[in-house]
């Protein structure tokens, strides 16, 4: 009760002496400093989303739209520059104003007119760079110091120079964007035969072959029309879709089968202070999300000039996936003061903003403290209540609907799905050790799920800190893609290290003259212990989820391997992708490991379009797969190897091009099969394709987004990337890291109940692949 006391801030009562009125006048203070913050995040965000639509234009174009009007009016002969357009505006203003001031009418006309003027111009220029950005010729030309720039794409270069604007905010550029565009389905049925000839032979390919004509003759164009109506209308034709009938009407467990995870920078030791490592950690996660609030962030720019949409950082916090029986939702708040900590079995609610400020890092690790050295024990059911996030999507919709929308159940579970994310204080070591791979196959393992309970995996994101304060993140897939997760996640650790810093007995900068500060440590709002009434009923939902949760994760085989003999450095030499060059070393390792070739899956952005997120790169072609065979050939020559890697690498660096510009294969095909059940008409050929396992899925974790990490001068700073679980039953999981100019990281999952999978040998096979690679190029 002391909680609901507090938050009173005046009483009164009347007695036979009259009304009497007793003020809290500190808790007023607070609660108007919160108004007065809330405020002026409303009016920053109005301000910034009329910046946004108006940009490239500003208020200073504005100006200066004026000042040549009224130059040209107050020169001597005077000159309109309007051509005319200010005397006929003039017409239509009351001719009484002359009354006041002789020149006033034509003012207000030269005025309208610049406002006129200026926002034509703005849009002509918004236009023209939606324009330009759908070129893409820049794309396929060679980088490099000898290599040569066409004049098409110089020319190009100079026109988006011309046109854009001037200190673009985070969404500045959204306007601008060009949308998807929509391959016609005899270009997609062209892309996917030859993608899938490799794998067939000549018998299973004429069928397929029969099977896309009489799709592409048939319904498929039935189908394309009703597509192209939509790619008309909506922003990008795919997006939504995806989002919903790929993550959010997916009924199975989203722990390990669609959550993803970050490690951290495993090279670098700050301090082995849990609570401290938090606090900074946490913090520099509040000034991320500042930056987004305010749009203070700078908008992704490949090679300065070229913008990445930048719609999904939006949902980065205050966000959480809501279950439902047929469909899940995402709840996004606009803002959350506070966050839900785990500590063995316990949720507490810690707030962050306290008086109107972000609370600095001293007093968030003397928050987290309390905590720590809380000796209260929670239930069995407690203790094990995030399994209901770890287990089918059906059960926890229908226990969260029937258990937690009433009583205490609902503002704890509220405060966990309303914070700004999670904070998992976790009770072992997260360990990286150069001499015993094992212990960071753990590390890797704890990060993914965890024990199936410790984790609220509904949650945007988890932020996990070890006993020993090395740390990582949980992602939830729905809301956003890895980049942009990763993006914050590397924000936070290098905000850690360079800019926030720990004191000598690795304690928050500040921490030991904490009570000298603003506040003390008796002032700030304590660590709210969450309650919960779970009663017998509830209680075995919450074990068979555990139950649940246990099978799933104990089939994961999980290994993550360091390749540092060689890097980026080296593959230079080759002149070709180091992305290709690693896909290919994948297809060799493969082979190796499985004997066959088979349909392989690797993830890259259409962020190059407005609300992009992913299209599919195939990566098993038939130059990859002649390579291969030619790897394997005794008596092939080490120079036929070498032109066979460069035309494979070739080839699929020319597929993840075309899936970038919106010529993949994969997501097209999504929506048509989306119609065909709309209209209820079954599609032979779409059933198969959608069908098809992919039973190697890969993907690379992109590095140094926020453009401050040097690794040559600071090694140190060497992140692990992150992983995710097998796609397929009898498939592998990889995702690879590309670390500075010598290092890769591969992270290999698998299930353990399947006989022919295994990821410890898998990873052996691609170090084995790079080391033979590297021998044909150098």
């Amino acid at each position: 009760m002391a909680e609901a006391h507090s938050a009173v801030a005046f009483n009164f009562s009347v007695t036979h002496e009259g009304v009497s009125i007793d003020y809290d006048w500190e808790l007023f203070s607070i609660l108007c400093k919160a108004g007065v913050r809330s405020w002026k995040k409303s009016i920053s965000r109005l301000v910034n989303n009329i910046r946004n639509g108006l940009y490239p234009a500003s208020h200073r174009s504005l100006v200066l739209v004026w000042t040549v009007l009224y130059g040209g009016e107050l020169s001597k002969p005077g000159f309109d520059f309007s051509f005319g357009a200010s005397s006929r505006v003039e017409g239509f203003v009351p001719q009484h104003l002359a009354e006041i001031h002789p020149q006033l009418p034509r003012c207000l006309a030269v005025f309208v007119t610049g406002v006129g003027m200026w926002s034509c111009l703005s849009v002509f220029r918004r236009y023209m760079l939606k324009a330009l950005f759908s070129y893409k010729g820049w794309m396929l030309e060679s980088r490099g110091k000898n290599s040569k720039v066409s004049l098409a794409t110089r020319l190009w270069f100079v026109a988006v120079r011309i046109f854009e604007g001037s200190s673009p905010l985070l969404y500045s550029y959204q306007s601008c964007l060009p949308s998807l565009p929509l391959p016609s389905v005899a270009d997609t049925m062209q892309r996917y035969l030859r993608s899938v000839r490799a794998l067939c032979n000549d018998e299973e390919f004429e069928r397929l072959t029969k099977l896309a004509q009489e799709f592409q003759a048939g319904p498929g164009r039935r189908f394309q029309r009703y597509l192209w109506f939509k790619s008309w209308w909506a922003p990008n034709y795919v997006t939504d879709w995806w989002e919903e009938f790929i993550y959010l009407r997916g009924r199975s467990a989203i722990m390990v089968n669609s959550n993803f995870y970050a490690a951290d920078a495993i090279l670098m030791k700050v301090t082995t202070n849990q609570c401290a490592r938090a606090a900074n950690l946490i913090h520099a996660a509040f000034l991320f999300r500042r930056m987004i609030d305010f749009q203070t962030l700078k908008p992704i720019l490949l090679q300065g000039v070229i913008p990445l949409c930048s719609a999904q950082y939006a949902r980065l916090f205050n966000t959480t996936r809501v279950p439902g029986v047929e469909t899940d939702r995402i709840r996004h708040s606009h803002d959350s003061t506070h966050i839900a900590v785990y500590h063995k079995g316990r949720y507490f609610k810690i707030i962050t903003h306290y008086r109107g400020r972000l609370l600095y890092p001293p007093e968030l690790q003397r928050q987290l403290e309390q905590v720590v050295v809380d000796d209260s024990k929670p239930s069995s059911a407690e203790l094990y209540l995030g399994a209901l996030t770890a287990t089918d999507r059906v059960t926890w919709a229908v226990a969260r609907k029937e258990y937690f929308r009433r009583g205490i159940n609902k503002p704890s579970l509220d405060a966990i799905e309303r914070a700004a994310f999670v904070v998992i204080l976790d009770d072992e070591d997260l360990v990286y050790d150069e001499k015993d791979p094992d212990k960071l196959d753990h590390y890797a393992q704890m990060l993914l799920h965890g024990k199936g309970f410790d984790r609220w995996y509904d949650k945007s994101f988890n932020m996990i800190i070890g006993r020993n304060a090395r740390a990582g993140i949980n992602v939830e897939h729905s809301w956003a893609d890895a980049p942009v997760a990763g993006h914050c996640w590397e924000y936070c650790i290098y905000t850690d290290h360079a800019r926030l810093g720990y004191d000598e007995d690795g304690n928050t900068k500040g921490y030991n003259e904490f009570n000298s500060r603003e506040l003390s440590i008796k002032e700030l709002p304590r660590p709210i212990r969450l309650k919960w009434d779970i009663n017998d009923d509830c209680q075995n939902v919450i074990f068979k989820a555990k139950a649940d949760a246990d099978k799933i994760l104990s089939d994961v085989d999980l290994h993550v391997e360091r390749f540092a003999e060689y890097g980026k450095r080296i593959i230079k030499k080759c002149r070709v992708s180091p992305d290709a060059y690693l896909q290919m070393a994948l297809q060799l390792a493969y082979f190796r490991d499985q004997g066959k070739f088979n349909l392989t899956y690797e993830a890259s952005m259409t962020r190059l379009f407005r609300d992009g997120r992913t299209e599919t790169v195939r990566p098993c072609t038939m130059e990859s797969c002649e390579w291969v065979r030619s790897m394997l050939d005794e008596k092939a020559t080490k120079e036929e190897k070498k032109q066979k890697l460069v035309d494979a690498c070739n080839t699929h660096q020319m597929g993840y091009q075309n899936a970038m510009c919106g010529k993949g294969i994969d997501r097209h095909m999504f929506c048509l099969y989306v119609i065909s059940k709309y209209l209820e008409i079954d599609s032979p050929f779409l059933k198969e394709v959608l069908c098809e396992p992919w039973r190697l899925s890969t993907s690379q974790t992109p590095i140094n987004q926020t453009g401050f990490l040097n690794l040559d001068d600071h090694p140190e700073w060497i992140a692990a990337g992150g992983g995710f679980g097998p796609v397929a039953d009898d498939g592998y999981g990889v995702s690879y890291l590309i670390a500075g100019e010598d290092n890769f990281f591969f992270h290999v999952s698998s299930k353990r109940s399947c006989p022919q999978t295994d990821s410890t040998r898998f990873s052996k096979n691609i170090s084995q692949a790079l080391l033979e690679m590297r021998d044909i190029i150098v």
